[in-house]
């Protein structure tokens, strides 16, 4: 037994031994490679996430470099500067790639490829247009034809620049000081990024690499590795050379977290999770009891709502859109024939137009889906107030009131009085002399408790024992 024991322990301790061996092992090898992280597609609350957990792993693993490869129209302003901060706070050199060949770093990713440490494009990409998207949608001013005036010198004049809207200039300025302190962080060309913003300059990769906004050019990633060997960078306060030739390319997928993000941040289907689980309550509080109504109706108001937190939202549009499920829940408990739910269709569709804060066409709320949802609350809100009419005219179903004109059976009897059973209960009743157990008999009236009944029409009389 104690030999045993014995070797029970050694195993046990070899264990311990091998796992820590092993993880001394993987925070070795983590200096031996470059994890590949991938910004495709919109930039949205899914992206920010996946990517800021990305740089994280890589810092936990203690990875020689972060490659983030970059194929992007652009996207949310709030998850841009996320991304950013995360970049600019990392302990582990990031390098941005705009790959493969046809891809862009448009809009936000142009502020991206701006902050990250070293700065690469494939041939045949290209970068910029970095307006300030709910801007950019809006329909350009046709241009004013210059006005020459000669000067006190005999010099003609610049024509005045056409007056901007002072929301929009606001949002240009804070967009050019944020990339312009960006490109002085990295020593990158300010005043191409400041033309990026102001006017939606865009650049191939070749100008990119001949006006400094870019550090080099690469067909691919064992390309991009030797050509970044050796080359300085500044982390944070201090001056790192990069060791990247022959270092392990470690892809980090997105993972189902971040896919399910993906998927339920567009407002249009976080818009039908809200009418579902609005839906589902109502059935729930027509029809106590049910359960699933209100269930999968907590469950996806919940989702909904959480989607919507993630994306930049209008007060007014949150506040009516609320406003409008309230009332709508609000007609169950008291109807009004349909003044409340209609109310709430109105607010609840006025809100859902004005919910999301960005012209990006990947975030809009489409107006057939607005429509079906209006169509859809209208109708439920008609055919509640027609329940409603419907159950004021019907005839009473409960209550005492309920058993008159109804046939029941007799329990026991005694003289004028006995017992009958009624909607399943036992009831004190009166009635004629003569009555047995078994009887049918017809209830007139009620007093209190005690109901008067009278023989069924048609029954032989009873004869009485001699």
């Amino acid at each position: 037994m104690l030999r045993m024991l014995r070797g029970l322990a050694a195993a046990l301790a070899a264990a311990v031994l091998a796992m820590a061996s092993a993880n001394a092992q993987q925070a070795g090898d983590g200096r031996q490679t470059a994890v590949v992280l991938s910004l495709d597609g919109i930039v949205g609350p899914a992206s920010a996430d996946y990517l800021i957990r990305g740089l994280a792993a890589a810092r936990e693993q203690n990875a020689a470099v972060v490659v983030l490869r970059i194929d992007t129209p652009g996207g949310l302003d709030a998850s841009m500067r996320d991304i950013i901060r995360a970049i600019l706070a990392s302990p582990v050199p990031v390098i941005a790639y705009v790959a493969p060949n046809g891809s862009r770093a448009a809009s936000a990713g142009t502020y991206i490829l701006y902050a990250s440490h070293l700065a690469a494009m494939a041939p045949a990409t290209n970068l910029g247009a970095a307006t300030p998207i709910s801007l950019g949608g809006n329909p350009a001013r046709p241009a004013e034809p210059p006005r020459k005036k000669p000067s006190a010198e005999g010099e003609e004049s610049p024509p005045p620049s056409s007056p901007k809207d002072p929301s929009e200039s606001k949002a240009i300025n804070d967009a050019v000081a944020y990339i312009r302190s960006l490109a002085a962080l990295r020593g990158r060309n300010a005043d191409w990024a400041e033309q990026a913003v102001r006017a939606a300059a865009s650049l191939s990769a070749g100008e990119a690499r001949a006006q400094n906004v870019i550090d080099l050019i690469a067909d691919d990633l064992p390309d991009l590795m030797e050509k970044a060997d050796g080359r300085s960078v500044k982390v944070g306060n201090t001056e790192v050379v990069l060791h990247t030739k022959g270092l392990a390319l470690l892809e980090r997928e997105p993972d189902w977290r971040t896919r399910v993000l993906g998927v339920i941040t567009n407002p249009n289907l976080a818009l039908i999770l809200l009418m579902v689980g609005v839906y589902g309550l109502i059935f729930e509080f027509m029809s106590p009891g049910a359960l699933y109504p209100g269930v999968i109706g907590a469950i996806c108001l919940l989702v909904g709502l959480y989607a919507l937190s993630a994306l930049p939202l209008t007060y007014a549009g949150a506040a009516l859109a609320l406003l409008g499920a309230v009332l709508m829940v609000a007609e169950i408990f008291t109807p009004s024939l349909g003044a409340l739910g209609i109310a709430g269709a109105v607010s609840f569709i006025l809100g859902a137009l004005m919910l999301v804060d960005t012209d990006m066409p990947a975030y809009e709320v489409s107006l057939p889906l607005v429509a079906g949802v209006a169509v859809a609350s209208l109708g439920m809100t008609f055919l509640i107030a027609r329940l409603a009419l419907r159950s004021r005219r019907a005839p009473i179903v409960s209550g005492v009131e309920a058993l008159l004109g109804q046939r029941v059976k007799v329990l026991s009897w005694a003289g004028a009085q006995g017992y009958v059973s009624a909607a399943g209960e036992r009831w004190r009743a009166t009635g004629p002399d003569g009555l047995a157990a078994g009887d049918s008999v017809v209830i007139e009236s009620a007093q209190g408790l005690t109901l008067h009944v009278r023989a069924e029409a048609g029954a032989p009389p009873r004869k009485e024992p001699a």
